[in-house]
């Protein structure tokens, strides 16, 4: 089926500035609660929301097969579930509908103050019900750093990392939109020069830029998605704030890996732009060091040109734009991570996310933690206001956001902002 939502030349008749990362050609979907309250499934172009719900009632979705509540629900589960024939259905009429040569919405001003919404008036919810995260741990150059820090540079990487996506089941009761503040957390930690831990808040709380994919339902218990076939089951993506104390991360992780280090909070970006928005931005993924198994073997350009940066704003002050880094270096692409997810049999369901593991480039300054960035806190970095960061402060709010363009467009994901509080205080009860 072609992707005519693609194009290029397409405009809109809705307004579209120049810099904008939702283009008549991107079509993301997300949840959203509209002026009146009602919970809905939409998409975004420009600055103007699109109530997807509100559309298919009067009619605008008609030859397509649709239940009459798809868009009507508080996630996209439903939707995602249909598939990727149905997916490119929605885009590509979404497409039409706004593409400046079609009047049949642009002139029916009733129809318009139904289904039209400006960003102020609707509150994003979170897109999918998470029944399953899965966090990877694919970029060598982030694997590396890490390694060198706590293994020292000739036993950087563990044995098995060239040879498999390494990843660890994540928490997503704790995964939440953009704009939900989170508190810093408090767990175990040991102290220098000590062999018993102390419990109190983390004082080493770090961003990980992250990008993470939402798969649809893919498979029954015991198979296995080929390699071939992975992307079918690929619905979208989202930028991924993947949160981490690293103070309680040294003192637990060892024999199985983050706990409560890294299940206090994920923040994503609202929107999810779909994998057939960002055809036009593949690239080759990195040449693989030692040969991989053939389940893992793949042929054409299965990375992406995604430009990323993270900022950090204190309280009452400008943010500074601290890392810049790109999803083409990730050494285990997503078709890789989601085959060797099921390999062994593993069901994957509509809604479950799974996250590429921290994004670090080839240069310091596309590091993708404070970690790296201040190299274990020794070299501080400097604030537009004069303060200093080894890792996040109370009060701080970590902003993250990514886009692709080329010659012809600009696709992007918005942005995912999260500020961290001091630890939480229950009410005193009167």
């Amino acid at each position: 089926m072609p992707l005519a939502a693609n194009n290029p030349d397409r405009i809109s008749w809705l307004h579209v500035g120049k810099n904008s990362d939702f283009p008549i050609q991107n079509i993301p979907f997300g949840v959203f609660l509209t002026r009146d309250d009602i919970i809905t499934i939409g998409t975004r172009i420009g600055d103007t929301a699109i109530d997807l719900g509100a559309l298919h009632q009067l009619g605008y979705f008609e030859g397509i097969p649709l239940t009459d509540d798809i868009f009507l629900q508080d996630t996209l589960n439903d939707f995602i579930a249909d598939g990727r024939k149905t997916w490119r259905l929605v885009r590509n009429r979404i497409a039409e509908i706004f593409d400046k040569n079609n009047t049949t919405l642009q002139s029916n001003k009733k129809h318009k103050e139904i289904v039209l919404f400006r960003l102020d008036e609707i509150e994003m919810q979170l897109p999918v019900q998470i029944g399953d995260f899965t966090d990877f741990y694919a970029s060598r150059e982030h694997a590396t750093n890490v390694g060198t820090m706590f293994r020292g540079k000739e036993n950087a990487l563990m044995p098995n990392w060239l040879h498999l996506p390494v990843g660890y089941h994540g928490r997503s009761s704790s995964i939440i939109p953009s704009g939900i503040p989170i508190h810093r957390p408090q767990g175990q930690t040991i102290p220098p020069d000590s062999d018993t831990p102390v419990f109190g808040p983390s004082k080493l709380v770090d961003f990980e830029l992250e990008m993470a994919f939402i798969t649809t339902d893919a498979n029954d218990l015991g198979e296995s998605i080929p390699i071939e076939e992975a992307e079918e089951y690929i619905f979208g993506l989202v930028l991924l704030n993947d949160w981490s104390a690293r103070d309680i991360q040294k003192w637990e992780y060892v024999p199985l890996g983050p706990f409560l280090a890294k299940n206090f909070a994920s923040s994503i970006s609202p929107w999810i732009v779909t994998l057939d928005a960002l055809e036009s931005f593949r690239v080759t993924s990195p040449k693989p060091l030692k040969s991989q198994l053939p389940y893992l073997q793949y042929k054409g350009k299965k990375s992406f040109d995604i430009n990323l940066e993270m900022a950090i704003q204190p309280k009452n002050a400008k943010e500074k734009v601290v890392c810049k880094s790109n999803f083409k270096y990730m050494y285990w692409n997503m078709a890789q991570q989601l085959t060797h997810h099921t390999v062994n049999g593993c069901p994957v369901n509509s809604g479950d996310m799974m996250g590429s593991g921290t994004i670090s480039g080839p240069t310091p300054d596309s590091y993708g933690s404070m970690l790296e960035l201040t190299w274990r806190g020794e070299n501080p970095i400097k604030m537009k206001d004069g303060t200093e960061r080894k890792f996040i402060n109370d009060y701080d709010t970590v902003i993250m956001r990514g886009h692709c363009e080329n010659d012809d467009v600009r696709i992007g994901f918005g942005e995912v902002s999260t500020q961290l509080l001091p630890v939480f205080k229950p009410k005193k009860k009167k």
